[in-house]
């Protein structure tokens, strides 16, 4: 299992420092979109940066990228089809990323829908998904469509329900309170609700899932289930045929929900 800790940054951003298993005090991290907390965590660790980790363009998870590499001299690898701000290795679907001499290694994966060239990073029993998946919830589509969004759910759903779920945001509870809506008679959902009040009352950061609950939790990876399909053609107010019309309701009625 890795050794994995956050990093807050902004008002609800997690990055995600990973301890190299070689016991070389070396560290990866994913998603830097601020410089200054890595490197306040690595001092505070006494850990050196080797290698940096991104899912997506978005300033919030690259901000950092540039100023960390040239401090560190840390590799950074990214996403292909995406603008990167500094020199980077490019990562495409199905590309096994062997970071042999730290001892890491990650299955790349396309996930296309919050932004086209999303990428994804699944190994050592872990999924770094950036802002395509949440615990309860997923990204907006700023850039992709339902059905693409859908798909690339569906591929991270595939995995086994022990992977740990490092995604990079705090908005568990939030999205909670739209599942609890969604299926107001989902135990699950309502039990991890309760559960995630209590951790957020005292600050305590809700992640990492595991897929296995996300099954179970997440409206977003429910789109077949009767219960998510009943309310979202309730409120739609008309038949939804497919799973992809299902996900881009219920998509369209969180992106309003307050």
């Amino acid at each position: 299992m890795l050794d994995v800790s956050p990093v807050r940054a902004f008002a609800d951003n997690y990055l995600w420092l990973i301890r190299v298993p070689l016991g070389l005090r070396g560290a990866v991290v994913v998603d830097p979109g601020d410089a200054r907390a890595v490197n306040e965590a690595l001092a505070r660790e006494g850990l050196s940066l080797r290698a940096i980790l991104v899912t997506h363009h978005h300033s919030d998870h690259v901000g950092g990228v540039a100023e960390l590499a040239s401090c560190h001299g840390a590799k950074v690898f990214g996403p292909a089809k995406e603008r990167m701000p500094c020199s980077s290795t490019p990562l495409d679907d199905g590309v096994e990323l062997n970071l042999e001499d730290l001892g890491l290694e990650f299955h790349v994966m396309a996930v296309p829908g919050h932004t086209l060239g999303h990428i994804a990073y699944h190994g050592h029993g872990a999924l770094f998904c950036g802002d395509t998946l949440f615990s309860a919830g997923c990204g907006r589509l700023f850039e992709g469509t339902a059905g693409q969004m859908l798909e690339s759910l569906d591929r991270l759903a595939s995995l086994p329900d022990d992977t740990r779920v490092y995604c990079a945001h705090e908005y568990t509870l939030g999205n909670l309170r739209f599942a609890a809506t969604l299926e107001p008679g989902n135990a699950a959902v309502l039990e991890t609700l309760e559960a995630v009040r209590a951790l957020r009352a005292r600050d305590a950061i809700t992640l990492p899932s595991t897929l296995g609950r996300e099954r179970r939790i997440n409206p977003f990876l429910r789109c077949r289930e009767p219960t998510v399909r009943a309310a979202a053609e309730a409120h739609a107010g008309m038949p939804l045929p497919g799973a992809a019309d299902v996900f881009a309701v219920v998509r369209a009625w969180k992106d309003g929900f307050r």
